[in-house]
């Protein structure tokens, strides 16, 4: 007879790019079970150019990393709206969000925003209220300070639903 294998939680960090604020929310998913860790937001000064601005959320990231030791990443997609220059400038501030847990080796999932809405709140149009909502059931111990922390616990919860079939999927392409 042999022994069932361990199953260990799984800590995993989302994060939702901003250059303004970058919230980002750390969770342990147990099987089904989910439990709620930290959140926050890296908020580097508007007065500072753009290059100062990344370097801060960077820095502000790796010492989130350091502090909660996640085992995986989740970063929301950019999704393109009319002005150009601010979606180029967001997905700078995406790649800062994707290059700080890479530096540490951390596996880096995406998922669009729909898709991190449906999963947490049911329906792929939902606002920021219904997702506060869902958070309070979801991760009762939970107090995200900003709506970007709130965003970024909702994309480490659709990670923790989701990343059995993302790895799967990195398995079959040879990734």
């Amino acid at each position: 007879m042999s022994a069932l294998p361990i199953r260990q939680p799984v800590r995993i960090i989302g994060i939702d790019p901003g250059l303004r604020r970058t919230g980002w929310g750390v969770i342990e998913a147990d099987g089904n079970r989910l439990i709620y860790v930290a959140c926050g937001s890296v908020e580097p000064p508007d007065d500072l150019p753009l290059s100062s601005r990344l370097l801060a959320i960077h820095e502000g990231l790796t010492a989130v990393l350091s502090n909660h030791n996640p085992m995986e990443a989740a970063v929301e997609q950019t999704f393109v709206n009319k002005d150009g220059v601010a979606t180029l400038k967001l997905g700078q501030a995406r790649g800062v969000a994707m290059l700080a847990p890479a530096m540490f080796g951390i596996p880096v999932a995406e998922y669009a925003p729909n898709q991190v809405k449906k999963t947490v709140v049911g329906a792929g149009h939902a606002d920021k209220q219904q997702i506060a909502m869902m958070l309070k059931i979801l991760l009762p111990k939970a107090e995200p300070p900003s709506a970007d922390a709130a965003d970024a616990l909702a994309i480490a919860i659709t990670h923790a639903h989701h990343r059995q079939s993302t790895a799967l999927r990195l398995k079959v392409v040879g990734l």
